[in-house]
């Protein structure tokens, strides 16, 4: 027998329901006029929104040979005792996103009013950082937030730290957990991800269905004029001509992404580099926030099945909240815009980390 989202999640008995509420997630509701993952998703990116953040520390670590990231480091005490024994939140972001996204800053606000110590990651080429390396981001580059928390244990000495992503960046953050599986850093907690793309190839096909092609376009604009600027500032090394006739994402991580970070293909690219092959070797607290009517965003039963059988992992799954967006009514309380997941993300931290 099928059953919807909302049947699913309604249901005592699945484990999903069970570990939210053992874990003390607050459940969504979708503010009354923005329901649907269509409006959700494109409301999130619509709606003006103002979040005022103290000025952060600019840190740029050295993730590989010549390539440099810019990371933003806001700390929530000026005394370094109290810096360094307060929880650190690594949040890296979505693809074509930067430490300017709005549910970046959205979680340092929230973060630092937990008085955590927040540090927003750019991805490689990302917050202005084009002309740094001849070098494309990609979703397997979790190493990158490996190199990113190792400096700060090292160079600010910080005792314990969690990682949050979305989508893409949920991606990165939960392969790179599963990667260190029980032989992490021993400064790390946690990990959170909204809307993961942690299975990769269905994904990318999902953005090509005639429902979705908006989004498509936008991200392909996005990368096709990144790619171009790459190709401006390192002629040598990048070809435009490669662009010619692509018409969807798989198209572009088969010619581009693949070609130039190392893979054969988009099928290599997406086997490899999805969090899906190793969510069930992770071994700290972990919460993954998904929508079912995320518009393009697709897990496997499979990557389902490995979720729910790790005991580390509170999993929720909203019958609403399109992609990386929940807009939810607001609370009431001081500062709440009624970004769900923002606030349920380092809530959790915050509960697992004491």
């Amino acid at each position: 027998m099928q059953h919807s989202p909302s049947d699913r999640l309604n249901n005592d008995n699945d484990p999903r329901q069970f570990r939210s509420l053992a874990a003390g997630c607050l459940p969504f509701r979708p503010h009354r006029w923005l329901r649907g993952g269509h409006v959700q998703t494109i409301a999130s990116f619509l709606l003006p929104r103002r979040v005022h953040l103290p000025p952060a520390e600019e840190r740029l670590v050295e993730v590989a040979p010549g390539i440099k990231i810019r990371c933003w480091c806001h700390w929530g005490s000026d005394r370094e005792d109290e810096r360094r024994s307060a929880i650190t939140l690594i949040v890296v972001h979505g693809l074509e996103g930067s430490t300017d996204s709005e549910y970046m800053l959205g979680v340092a606000r929230n973060g630092l009013a937990c008085g955590m110590n927040v540090v927003r990651m750019n991805q490689r080429n990302c917050g202005g950082m084009d002309e740094c390396a001849a070098t494309l981001y990609n979703s397997s580059l979790s190493a990158d937030v490996a190199t990113v928390a190792q400096h700060l244990i090292e160079h600010d000495g910080i005792f314990r730290f969690a990682l949050i992503g979305f989508s893409m960046g949920g991606n990165l953050v939960l392969k790179l957990a599963g990667e260190w599986g029980s032989a992490g850093p021993a400064p790390f907690r946690a990990v959170a991800a909204v809307c993961p793309a942690a299975d990769l190839a269905p994904s990318a096909d999902a953005l090509h269905d005639p429902s979705n092609r908006l989004y498509e376009y936008y991200f392909l604009m996005q990368l096709f004029r990144r790619f171009r600027r790459k190709a401006k500032l390192f002629p040598e090394t990048f070809e435009p001509s490669r662009l010619r006739g692509i018409s969807s994402m798989r198209q572009f991580d088969d010619r581009i992404t693949a070609h130039y970070c190392g893979f054969t293909g988009a099928d290599d690219y997406y086997a490899r580099a999805s969090a899906a092959n190793v969510i069930d070797r992770i071994a700290v607290p972990t919460l993954i926030i998904h929508a079912a009517n995320d518009p393009f965003i697709r897990l496997r039963p499979e990557t389902r099945q490995r979720i729910l059988a790790n005991p580390n992992i509170t999993y929720i799954e909203t019958a609403d909240g399109g992609h990386c967006a929940f807009l939810g009514e607001r609370d009431g309380k001081p500062g709440d815009d009624g970004r769900w997941a923002e606030s349920e993300v380092v809530e959790f931290v915050r509960r697992v980390s004491q």
